[in-house]
This record gives structure tokens, C-alpha cells and sequence, in this order.
């Protein structure tokens, strides 16, 4: 839509239900509350929010009571969305009324998702991937784009490689697999050993379980690491990397390693995801080919976003939780 007046479907309430966080502080601090519906501004869509999925970055965020981006409460956690477009903006061309979308709007500022109604930049929302369900979509985007941005815009993986990937079934990590697989990659993960058999499914060439054995003695002539562990696992990352590869971390790097990499002739970097619609649009292509898809651990409705936290917290579960709203 063009027309300076926006577009509206009939019927939008004006107020919405939302989860709330006055302070800081464990999952009891996040209470359902109603509150007025927002109204999207000029290049900006409101969403009808069907699904919300649920990240480790939302409760660090609740526990700081501080987003990335410095804001404090009183807010709105959750990015992961996935709905359908109830009001475009003026100067919107690129979704209309109507339109199924998913993405992770505004990341690392607020966006809002564990709420009735959202709004989002037009440009951070790519049409959901037909076949799956909101559940599903909602799931995706945080997770997906960290490993497709790390995997494919950073280290640009292509096939042949050789790529050990930290967590493999985790959040991310399970979709990094599936990311490298599409491109062509050998595939080496580090996980529990009960995991393997499930990362298995998803075309993991070679797994280890970092209980039992040394990654950095076990693995070496890599071609790129994604990195989501911290302590000591990127100084040891670097030593399975050839001359040239690289060392891709989710998470801030010391010094002492990004001198190490230069010493040995490879290259260290930190990845901060960022809304990406191009990179939606890539996975999209993979969902609908059937090459990629995600682990659901579990669906709560969204006044139990409390229950949610609790649950992502005990760091137990393999994939994503996910919020229900409209339904």
C-alpha cells in the first residue's frame, strides 16, 4: 500500500493483552495485563500476533531488566513473531491487510512479541513460509538468522567444508546444522550423547559428546566454528581450525583470542544477529524445500509466558518454546 491514509482491517480492537515487566527479576515479574493496541508509523505494519517464540536472550533480558539496546522497564519482551498484517503504514509496498508474516522486528531493541498486537518495520517481516503453521514460523526467526547470517553472510560456507558447530542441539544450533547441510558442508557437532541420535536426523556427519571427549583433540582441519559456549571453547575452537578458516562466536570474545587467531593465520569474529529480510526470505526457501525445519520443545498460551521462562531456564529442553495468542 502506497495511499497516504493506512489500511486497516475492519474490526481492530483498540486494546490488546500483553505481558508486562515493571522490574527486574525472576519469571513472577512478567504479568498479563491489557493495554492500548500501538499504531504503526510511517514504513511500519501492526501485527495481529499469533505465535511469539521464546529465547535465552528474553530472560537475561527479564533477569537485567535492560535490553541490549538500553531501554528498561516497563516493557514487552519477545522478538520471534509470526501473524498476519492487520494495519500498513503509509509508504508500505511490500505486505498488505491480510498478509501471513514472520520475522524478528527491531532486535536489539524492543519489539514486543509476547502481546495481542505488535508493530514492526515493513522491511523486518518476510511472508511466512507456506506449509507450516504460525507455531512453527514463530519459532524461527532469532534462531534461524543467528546461524544463517553467522554460516552463510559471515564465514559463507559452501560445500566441502568441514564445519564443527558448538551446541548443535540447541536453539540455534540445530538449525545451524540443517544450514550447513543445505550448503554442502561435512557437518562435526559437539552435544550430550543423548542428543545424537536426534541431530543424526538432521544430517550431522559426525558428532561428539563433550562429556567424554576433548572437541579441540578430537577434531582438527575445520574449515569454520560456530561458536555459542564461551569459557574456554573458543581458544580451543581455534585449535581445530586449517590456515584460513575462521571462528564465528554468538558471544563476546577476549582479546587473548582474537591474538591467538592472528598468530595462527585464521580469523575470530563475534556475531550480533540483526533483523534481516533477505536472510528470512533464504530460509524460507529452505523450509519450503523441506530442508529445514524446527525442533518444538513446547507451546504454552501466553499468560503462561511465566511457565515459559521457568521452563527455557533449566536449560533441559531441545529447540524452541513457543508462545500462543490468537488462535
Amino acid at each position: 500500500m502506497s495511499d497516504t491514509t493506512a489500511a486497516t482491517s475492519p474490526g481492530t480492537p483498540r486494546h490488546m493483552r500483553a505481558i508486562r515487566q515493571e522490574k527486574a527479576g525472576g519469571p513472577e515479574v512478567l504479568e498479563l495485563v491489557e493495554t492500548a493496541r500501538p499504531e504503526p508509523g510511517i514504513g511500519e505494519v501492526l501485527v495481529r500476533v499469533h505465535a511469539a517464540g521464546v529465547n535465552p536472550v528474553d530472560w537475561k533480558t527479564r533477569t537485567r531488566g535492560r535490553f541490549y539496546s538500553g531501554h528498561t522497564p516497563p516493557f514487552t519482551l519477545g522478538f520471534d513473531v509470526s501473524g498476519v498484517v492487520e494495519k500498513v503504514g503509509e509508504g508500505v509496498t511490500v505486505h498488505a491487510v491480510g498478509d501471513e508474516v514472520y520475522g524478528m522486528p527491531r532486535f536489539p531493541a524492543p519489539a514486543g512479541a509476547y502481546a495481542e498486537y505488535l508493530t514492526a518495520p515493513a522491511r523486518h517481516l518476510a511472508p511466512k513460509p507456506h506449509g507450516i503453521e504460525h507455531v512453527r514460523a514463530a519459532a524461527l526467526p532469532l534462531a534461524a538468522l543467528t546461524a544463517w547470517q553467522a554460516l552463510v553472510d559471515t564465514a559463507d560456507v559452501r560445500e566441502g567444508q568441514r564445519v564443527l558447530i558448538h551446541a548443535a542441539a540447541g536453539g540455534v544450533g540445530h538449525l545451524a546444522v540443517q544450514i550447513a547441510k543445505a550448503r554442502g558442508a561435512y557437518v562435526i557437532g559437539t552435544a550430550s550423547a543423548a542428543k545424537h541420535e536426534f541431530l543424526r536426523g538432521l544430517g550431522a556427519d559426525e558428532l561428539i559428546d563433550y562429556h567424554e571427549q576433548d572437541f579441540a583433540e578430537a577434531v582438527g582441519d575445520v574449515d569454520v566454528v560456530l561458536e555459542s559456549v564461551s569459557g574456554d571453547y573458543p581458544a580451543r575452537s581455534l585449535r581445530t581450525l586449517r590456515p584460513g578458516g575462521i571462528l564465528v562466536s554468538l558471544l563476546p570474545l577476549e582479546e587473548s583470542v582474537y591474538a591467538e587467531a592472528g598468530a595462527r593465520g585464521v580469523r575470530a569474529t563475534r556475531l550480533m544477529v540483526e533483523p534481516d529480510q533477505a536472510g528470512l526470505r533464504g530460509i524460507t526457501e529452505l523450509v519450503e524445500s523441506g530442508r529445514l525445519r524446527c525442533e518444538i520443545a513446547a507451546v504454552l498460551p501466553l499468560e503462561d509466558a511465566a511457565k515459559a521462562h521457568e521452563l527455557g531456564e533449566t536449560g533441559r529442553t531441545s529447540g524452541k518454546i513457543v508462545l500462543t495468542v490468537h488462535v
